[in-house]
């Protein structure tokens, strides 16, 4: 387990990272990409825990979404399977658990003011915290010209991942208003969401 560990975390992280699975009984399950998420918890109905994790991920975000997910595994256990999944204990959790990684020798030094604004709230995923997700991005092995919402003119049209065309429209707080071209619907997109330019 060590040795396929070493392939997607920080050589410095391995260890612990073995030490909060084997304590917690997790059955961890390395995936091809989902779009969607980085990784997952389940409990199994015979009280087994899966986490899944995404194996494109860098491995700084490998180690990060590793933890978040562990994170969910031992709130449950502790407060209770009512408690909300990203609420005060799950935060409260993850934040306990990262602390000892957020050192020089496991993270770039680049990162770390990053992870430290990050960690005093840590959010459902580390994607919607626009400056870590883009600052993480840096590390990611495929090619880097990436193109962002945030990056794009107003009134730009763009492509997503499933093929579909949207139109940028104004910023709310945080997100922005894009129109699906096809059929007229406003969505919300975080500013670090990965796209194709088609026109601007």
């Amino acid at each position: 387990m060590e040795a396929i560990l070493g392939k997607y975390l920080p050589e410095r992280s391995v260890h612990p990272c073995l030490q909060l699975i084997k304590d917690n009984g997790v059955h961890l399950k390395i995936v091809n990409e989902r779009v969607t998420r980085h990784g997952d918890y389940r409990r199994l109905p015979d009280g087994k825990h899966v986490i899944t994790v995404n194996a494109t991920l860098n491995k700084y975000r490998f180690l990060i979404t590793l933890v978040h997910e562990i994170a969910h595994l031992v709130a449950f256990e502790k407060y209770g399977r009512r408690i909300k999944p990203h609420g005060l204990e799950w935060k409260r959790t993850f934040q306990y658990l990262m602390l000892p990684f957020l050192r020089p020798e496991i993270f770039p030094s680049k990162l770390l003011p990053l992870l430290a604004i990050h960690f005093k709230s840590p959010k459902a995923s580390s994607s919607t915290d626009a400056r870590l997700s883009i600052a993480l991005q840096q590390f990611d092995a495929q090619e880097n010209d990436k193109t962002y919402v945030f990056q794009l003119p107003f009134g730009s049209v763009f492509r997503i991942y499933n093929g579909k065309l949207f139109k940028k429209g104004n910023k709310r707080v945080k997100r922005f208003e894009c129109v699906e071209v096809k059929t007229g619907r406003v969505y919300l997109f975080q500013p670090n969401a990965e796209v194709e330019l088609i026109t601007s």
